[in-house]
């Protein structure tokens, strides 16, 4: 994610776009069940994220009456307090101006603000630690610095909470000789110094398990900080395995697939990986074929482990997902089966599924409970006419299915609606929900369409729905005009939020908050000035609806099934005052 994340997907407007827009280029490759200050309970959460109690880096987060914004290399904080929206702090991320690094997650804990990019300039992952107080200034606390490769994903998110536990998945090319001072380290800032010595080492060899693939080629390492902890004290351990690989994070666990196939493609010598969270043995299974992404992955309530592969598919890798390709099919992997280091998961584990029909390109999967939905879209390409397409679903203990939904648009996006489904797609003009009922089967339950439209944001972290009651409650998406391709939300901003009200899976149009097209955008860039995690979010907080866009933070108000805008803000306002600047 730097000086050119070359895009090999053929998109030559794209290629342009970065290199005219991007100041560097990227290569190609919640909170704890005890209160913490400044923490929010589960259901306010105001991220996307996959599995309840692992919350994700994201670009907006919540510290009790305040929201934190992280938008092109600053932090805004923003006073909801007393009926209010009132821009409050800014402060520069880079430790210094002219630092090369990108800045694309954030993550609160208590008063801490963890930020988390890529240094270009000390080839590592970028850990920026803030403090927030009760009033929502903003403060520097320190730097740290873990080597690594360049690893982000165009799917996956880099970091993870799980309570005090801040989680990074890191692989690096290595060798199996493996010496120590090519090992995980972690510096702090100190003005930038780049002596050898500066670097402590948070694993060696003797905290690298045997590989059990026959070609390993990557270090995979789970590194686990400790936010209660002043120093941080992170540590880390991992496993040698093949380049291509995809990582899910439970409550319980990390999970590491990895094989050796080429570039685009999975081989028969792959390997699933566990490595509990509270320090317990990694566990090795001998597994087959790769993973899409991170939704192909739910570790069920009895230990058991879900995941859904294809035949040809580079894992979560930068742009990996957007390649998968071959037959597709699911494996559950008992409970056990991590207890007996490099065993064969059984041939009856596996079980093919119906290949979906169009464009192999854009594959989407996602579990909801029990379920399984699946299909095909237009991901960051161009929308293609997709009059009549299909999602697939499949109960993953076989009590029903798999079974066949005709819909009337492609298969954009797929999210949860508490325990039923949601499939978000394009038909080439107008954009599609289509709400599916998942009890004794699936079922297609409700449809809207918002005519000449298409999704202003990619990531999962775009959609939000909040819950009212079982089927019932209120979704944002935001929103473009149709016409240009899935990878301008880059460079363009949304046009709008729009937000329905669901009742029995029936969707209902509330409105929309717009952004300003006459608001003045220059905000003289100068660090991280690509938005690769996307700029605009739906926002349900404490009973009052919010929506992101840009530097637009825009408040609404729902009356008589209507929404309306009661206030807006412009967070620049803050960087044309006085900006409060990290020291060094």
């Amino acid at each position: 994610m730097p000086a050119v994340r070359p895009v090999v997907l053929g998109l030559a407007l794209f290629a342009t776009a970065c290199a005219k827009n991007a100041p560097a280029s990227r290569s190609a490759d919640s909170a704890s069940s005890e209160a913490t200050p400044g923490a929010v309970d589960a259901d306010e959460s105001i991220t996307n994220t996959q599995e309840q109690g692992v919350d994700e880096g994201g670009i907006i987060k919540t510290h009790g009456d305040h929201l934190v914004v992280l938008r092109r290399g600053r932090l805004f904080s923003i006073d909801l307090g007393g009926d209010r929206l009132r821009p409050r702090s800014v402060i520069d991320v880079p430790p210094r101006r002219g630092h090369d690094a990108w800045y694309d997650e954030m993550l609160i804990h208590g008063d801490t603000i963890v930020v988390i990019g890529y240094s270009y300039r000390f080839s590592a992952t970028e850990i920026g630690l803030f403090r927030i107080d009760d009033k929502a200034n903003l403060s520097h606390v320190d730097t740290f610095f873990l080597n690594s490769n360049d690893y982000y994903s165009s799917r996956n998110y880099a970091s993870r909470l799980v309570g005090d536990q801040l989680v990074f998945y890191m692989p690096q090319y290595a060798s199996t000789e493996l010496a120590d001072d090519s090992m995980p380290g972690v510096k702090e800032w100190h003005r930038g110094l780049r002596r050898k010595s500066d670097w402590h080492r948070i694993m060696d060899a003797t905290d690298v398990v045997a590989p059990i693939e026959a070609d390993p080629n990557t270090l995979h390492a789970l590194v686990t900080c400790d936010l209660s902890r002043p120093d941080l004290g992170c540590r880390g351990r991992g496993i040698l395995g093949g380049a291509g690989r995809s990582f899910y994070v439970s409550g319980q666990a990390v999970y590491v697939w990895t094989h050796s196939g080429g570039a685009w493609s999975a081989s028969s010598d792959a390997a699933l990986y566990r490595l509990p969270l509270d320090g317990g043995p990694i566990g090795a299974v001998k597994v087959m074929g790769a993973p899409i992404d991170q939704f192909s992955f739910k570790e069920a309530g009895d230990g058991r482990l879900h995941v859904v592969l294809r035949t040809e598919s580079h894992g979560d890798g930068m742009w990996g997902p957007e390649r998968s390709a071959g037959d597709l099919g699911i494996v559950t992997v008992p409970a056990n089966a991590f207890a007996r280091w490099g065993g064969e998961v059984p041939q009856q584990a596996y079980r093919d599924l119906p290949d979906p029909t169009g464009d192999a390109y854009a594959f989407q999967n996602r579990f909801v409970g029990d379920a399984l939905l699946y299909g095909n879209g237009t991901g960051w390409g161009y929308a293609a006419e997709s009059l009549q397409a299909e999602v697939h679903a499949h109960h993953v203990d076989g009590d029903w299915g798999p079974q066949v939904l005709r819909i009337p648009h492609g298969v954009d996006r797929l999210e949860p609606l508490g325990a039923d489904g949601l499939v978000v797609g394009t038909d080439g003009r107008d954009l599609h929900f289509s709400s599916v009922a998942l009890r004794d089967g699936a079922e297609l339950a409700g449809h809207f369409v918002q005519p000449n439209a298409a999704q202003g944001e990619l990531r999962s972290h775009g959609f939000f729905f909040k819950p009212s009651g079982e089927g019932d409650g209120m979704l944002g998406l935001p929103l473009r005009v149709a016409g240009g391709p899935g990878y301008a939300h880059l460079f363009d901003g949304s046009a709008a939020v729009l937000y329905l009200d669901v009742k029995d899976l029936q969707m209902q149009r509330l409105g929309m908050l717009l952004a300003d097209p006459n608001t003045d955008q220059n905000d003289q860039c100068v660090a991280s000035c690509v938005d690769w995690y996307g700029n605009a979010r739906p926002v349900f907080y404490k009973g009052r609806v919010f929506a992101l866009m840009g530097y637009e933070l825009v408040e609404g108000k729902i009356a008589d099934g209507r929404m309306t805008e009661v206030r807006r803000l412009d967070m620049l306002d803050l960087v044309r005052g006085e900006v409060v600047r990290a020291p060094g």
